[in-house]
């Protein structure tokens, strides 16, 4: 079993599309190991895209991710890592493909409704950003 953490953004949540991307990774065969609603802070943020600090789009992503609550969980599976970003489908909504969640409920590039781990290392960190392991149930 492998673990994936899944952030539903604000522009999801906004829209109300949070029972129907949950359904979309439910109907898929992931388990929900975590889950909360939650504000991510600036310190979160950081933390979260360290790779990305001081890029030009850095500023307006953690304004974006900030201003509202998002949904933070972790999906268990087989090869979740891989196959959570398949369902989830290209960045851009524009190229991705049909019946994807980005396809179905993204608005940009930005707006693009879900992030998922690309990493086993990626993953572990970023579950331990927002969920310490008693909050996890395998």
């Amino acid at each position: 079993m492998e673990r994936t953490l899944v952030l539903i953004k604000p522009d999801a949540i906004a829209n109300k599309y949070i029972g129907d991307i949950i359904k979309h990774y439910e109907n898929e065969g992931f388990k929900i190991s975590a889950m909360k609603l939650m504000q991510m802070t600036e310190k979160i943020a950081a933390k979260h895209y360290a790779e990305h600090i001081g890029k030009p789009f850095y500023e307006n992503l953690v304004k974006f991710m900030t201003a509202e609550p998002l949904i933070a969980m972790v999906l268990s599976g087989e090869n979740a890592i891989a196959r959570v970003r398949e369902v989830n489908g290209a960045t851009n909504p524009e190229k991705a493909a049909e019946g994807t969640i980005r396809k179905l409920f993204a608005e940009s590039v930005t707006k693009n409704a879900v992030h998922a781990s690309d990493s086993i290392e990626n993953a572990k960190r970023e579950i331990a950003i927002f969920f310490s392991e008693i909050e996890i149930f395998d």
